[in-house]
């Protein structure tokens, strides 16, 4: 299991992936938004997404929990 976690400060700007998705190491499930920057949010794992834990328009802080991989 890998936790996926928010290094800053940042609104989640769109959701990529949904709970049971199939993911690689390198794919973006998040993109943030900060600064008016764009800012993919990738996973180091191959898994299943087993929980995501934000939604579009949430505004995150550092270290918060984006997913969980299993």
């Amino acid at each position: 299991m890998a936790e996926v976690r928010a290094e800053m400060v940042a609104n989640v700007w769109k959701v990529l992936v949904k709970e049971g998705d199939a993911v690689s190491d390198g794919d973006a499930l998040v993109i943030l938004e900060s600064m008016k920057m764009e800012i993919p949010v990738l996973t180091e794992d191959d898994g299943v997404v087993a929980s995501l834990k934000v939604t579009e328009g949430q505004v995150i802080q550092e270290g918060d929990l984006i997913a969980v991989i299993e």
